[in-house]
């Protein structure tokens, strides 16, 4: 299936769902992640939650994260195009944007290289690893400012699609992919 057919169809799928639902999937999601072989790793990068979206919400994520006395990295949009990676520290104000997305005003910067693991938001994702997100290319940008080595996370409600037809050899695929019912490795 082609990128914009899956995104058209995860995007109405996921508004099917209620907010009950999305919170129970979203635990089960942070409890499959303390399942992955990630937990040596200084620097962790996860998104905010876009609630009005109705995204899976990374709060269950983070509060395993600043237990496990993790350094958590927060993306920030920077002039509509690229992402800017701040820390969060006890300091750190956060304030939606245009598009409703919770970021840091400002704070420490983190450089791509310094980062271990990367949690990735995404609308679906298919059995090679590959992802569909809303398309604005955020992430695929990122992430090739990152190590080689980077670990990639990607968080999805639902199970994947056999195969995204219109990958692109820029298209980076995620190393795991955690659903509520399951663990994918790539």
């Amino acid at each position: 299936m082609l990128k914009k057919e899956l995104r058209l169809n995860y995007l109405q799928f996921r508004n099917g769902l209620s907010s009950e639902t999305i919170s129970n999937y979203s635990l089960e999601i942070a409890n499959r992640v303390l399942e992955l072989p990630v937990w040596t790793f200084d620097f962790y990068h996860l998104f905010l939650s876009i609630a009005e979206k109705n995204e899976i919400d990374t709060g269950f994520i983070m509060s395993i994260l600043q237990g496990k006395d993790k350094n958590i990295v927060l993306p920030k949009v920077f002039d509509d195009t690229n992402l800017v990676h701040y820390l969060l520290t006890d300091n750190t104000i956060l304030r939606k944007n245009k598009w409703n997305i919770p970021e840091p005003v400002d704070g420490l910067e983190v450089t791509p290289l310094k980062i271990d693991v990367v949690f990735i938001p995404l609308l679906a994702f298919d059995k090679l690893g590959y992802r569909v997100g809303y398309g604005k290319g955020f992430y695929d940008k990122f992430l090739k400012e990152c190590r080689e080595d980077v670990i990639k996370i990607g968080l999805s409600l639902f199970k994947p699609v056999e195969q995204i037809s219109d990958t692109q050899k820029h298209d980076i695929p995620m190393d795991y992919c955690v659903t509520p019912e399951k663990v994918y490795v790539f």
